[in-house]
């Protein structure tokens, strides 16, 4: 176990969290909502720091990030554990762990280690991923910090529900992050992720704020999110206050979890809301979970001209010279180089 970072103690032995936007009021002997924090006699503590339960060497375009060096790849780490309960999570058989059970699975994988796994994978990056990285922020933070030291990038793949002052705290070392935006109204996060709607946005605002290289990803579920309205909504946030250069990904939900009764998008409504992100001025709209259809690629914002071919994960391939169009030089948004 670790102090945890980010809370106060109280009195009758209470101690309120304030990592994530749930600002959690814990009595002794309880968890947290993501319960992987766990107050013993007025110390908050975190449960997981060190104890990875997935670990994997990915290209950094399943994150999906295509906007931030392309073509490299990511060492991918999680803890159990999540802020969220997404009833169609995709990994919910490591995020989404009882209240009851007082046992935190995972491995020995200290922070220094990670790092020296990643130079030896030949990785550029280290994302933290898979779960929400919010929740295992003491490992996550200490991880990049020594990440940064060693020449590595460091990626947070998140629902966007930290506090203002914990991204503060970790912001000198994080460099990008893929944050969901799960829909774009308050019925859909108040049944479907159990969490609120203003609060993502402002987080989202956050990272923007404190010059963290941003994409959005939107999973469009038939029936719950995909409505012109909901969409449109979402695109003009976009454009509005992060600027039409902020890449949206637009990906295809299939059954899971709690959400089996649903079908699979159809790709008519994934062409549909990119049309709706590029009528709103979004220079990158991406279509994910599709790999061939042609959305995945990156065009030129000033001929056109496809500059990087993706099939699924894979850079097919790669126009880029010194980060612009090798026909027109407009330069691509993003971070391109190390």
């Amino acid at each position: 176990m670790k102090e945890a970072m980010y809370y106060q103690k109280l009195a009758d032995g209470k101690v309120r969290c304030s990592l994530c936007r749930f600002r959690c009021l814990i009595a002794d002997g309880h968890r947290g909502i993501c319960a992987v924090r766990e107050n013993r006699r007025g110390t908050l503590f975190s449960l997981v720091y060190g104890k990875a339960v997935a670990e994997n060497v990915d290209p950094v375009e399943k994150k999906p990030l295509y906007h931030f060096l392309p073509g490299t790849l990511t060492y991918s780490i999680a803890t159990v554990g999540c802020n969220f309960r997404c009833l169609h999570c995709q990994n919910y058989s490591i995020s989404q762990i009882h209240h009851d059970t007082r046992k935190i699975s995972g491995v020995e994988l200290p922070p220094e280690l990670v790092v020296e796994r990643a130079l030896e994978s030949g990785c550029s990056s280290i994302s933290y991923t898979y779960t929400e990285p919010t929740i295992f922020y003491e490992y996550a933070y200490e991880t990049a910090r020594l990440a940064r030291e060693a020449g590595l990038k460091n990626i947070f793949v998140t629902n966007g529900y930290i506090t203002a002052e914990a991204l503060a705290g970790i912001a000198p070392y994080l460099d990008a992050a893929n944050i969901d935006l799960k829909g774009f109204s308050d019925r859909f996060y108040g049944e479907v992720v159990h969490a609120m709607l203003d609060e993502v946005l402002a987080s989202i605002r956050e990272y923007k704020r404190l010059g963290i290289w941003i994409e959005l990803t939107t999973l469009i579920i038939p029936t719950w999110n995909d409505s012109d309205q909901e969409m449109a909504g979402i695109a003009r946030f976009i454009a509005d206050e992060l600027g039409v250069q902020t890449p949206w990904h637009v990906t295809q939900f299939y059954p899971t979890y709690k959400l089996i009764d649903q079908p699979r998008t159809p790709l008519e409504t994934l062409h549909r809301a990119r049309r709706i992100g590029v009528e709103a001025g979004l220079q990158h709209v991406y279509e994910g979970n599709i790999p061939g259809s042609g959305g995945e690629n990156t065009r030129c914002t000033g001929c056109g001209t496809t500059i990087i071919k993706r099939f699924g994960f894979t850079i097919e391939e790669n126009l880029l010279a010194d980060g612009k169009c090798p026909t027109c030089h407009t330069p691509l948004a993003g971070v391109l180089a190390r």
